[in-house]
């Protein structure tokens, strides 16, 4: 009697290693790519440079450098999480609204909250508060689309909306300004606006990661239910709790960048946000995740994030308009979708 599931015991075992192993094969040749279109991006950047009145590069100045790297932080902190969801072969679409929703909660909460006790305790509380409520966001999207089986699109496009009148009603749709005085918010915004806290968060948020994306079993349980799922069931893979695990780490990202968001801005505004989905898929899809699921990489988004932004800080050096820019990033886009599809169909 114990020799059939002997038998089946392994079978899984084998699935299992089976389905884990094959969505890693494609990763060498993606990486590779987007360091080229990275390159390439730079290379255009050193050309198209305007000149400072010493003579220099105006892109190679340290100001400008670090103002690449601030400016796509809180994008590049969403395409992280949206790294995950995509790589399942999901989507969330909420996570521009999300932030502003941080964003929101954490001005509302400095500056409308008597605490009575000392700084430092408030703000971690204020923090504490909005990444919460952003993560509980997120938790409550993975729920649905897990253990209901409503399409990610049809449940993150709700969530977007239903989470954006929360912002609003919260605010009484207003913007909250914090950071002109000596009080809290004040004492928040100026230590959260700093670049290095901002690029230092990016940084360090992006190596943990990709730590967690390449070397844990989460991490290739995430990949092979983007690749197949079905297999990846039979294979006894904990499928919904992997996908509530992402949203939910998704939703929490989506609120670090809106905490991040309020300090940079010094205000908390419910209108935020508005189409950093749009961007961070642009990012991920960039960086050569596909949108099929199962293949792409933390680094690779890091590398979309950054042709994204460089590409951004050159055109706007040279006072191209806004209109041209967004019809620039809508080709690129469309270019590196095409040459993931070219890729997949040679091999």
């Amino acid at each position: 009697m114990t020799q059939p599931s002997s038998a089946t015991s392994e079978l899984k075992a084998d699935a299992k290693q089976s389905v884990i192993g094959e969505v890693s094969r494609r990763q060498i040749r993606k990486r590779l790519q987007s360091l080229f279109g990275l390159a390439l991006v730079l290379i255009i950047a050193l050309i198209a440079s305007p000149h400072s009145p010493r003579g220099g590069l105006i892109f190679l100045e340290a100001g400008n450098i670090t103002d690449v790297l601030r400016q796509v932080s809180e994008i590049g902190i969403i395409s992280l999480g949206m790294t995950f969801v995509i790589l399942t072969g999901g989507i969330d679409l909420s996570v521009g609204t999300v932030l502003a929703l941080a964003s929101s909660i954490v001005a509302l909460v400095l500056t409308r909250v008597a605490f009575g006790v000392a700084s430092g305790v408030a703000i971690t509380a204020a923090i504490a508060i909005s990444l919460a409520a952003a993560t509980f966001v997120g938790f409550t999207n993975g729920w649905i689309i897990a253990r209901l089986r409503i399409q990610p699109f049809i449940v993150t496009l709700a969530t977007m909306i239903g989470v954006r009148g929360l912002a609003r009603w919260l605010t009484s749709n207003t913007n909250i300004d914090i950071g002109f005085g000596a009080d809290l918010a004040s004492i928040f915004s100026r230590v959260f606006s700093t670049k290095t806290m901002v690029i230092g968060s990016y940084v360090l948020l992006s190596v943990v990661l990709a730590a967690v994306l390449a070397k844990t079993i989460f991490g290739r349980y995430v990949r092979a239910v983007g690749d197949n799922e079905k297999a990846a069931r039979y294979a006894g893979l904990p499928i919904s709790k992997t996908k509530i695990t992402v949203y939910t780490m998704t939703g929490l990202l989506a609120g670090c960048a809106g905490v991040l968001h309020a300090a940079q801005n010094h205000q908390g505004n419910p209108n935020s946000g508005v189409a950093y989905e749009l961007e961070a898929i642009a990012a991920v899809v960039i960086g050569g995740t596909s949108l099929a699921g199962g293949s792409g990489s933390i680094w690779g988004t890091v590398v979309g994030t950054l042709i994204i932004g460089v590409l951004t800080n050159i055109l706007r050096l040279n006072n191209v308009d806004s209109n041209v820019e967004m019809m620039i990033k809508a080709g690129i886009i469309l270019g590196a979708v095409w040459i993931q599809r070219a890729g997949k169909e040679a091999s």
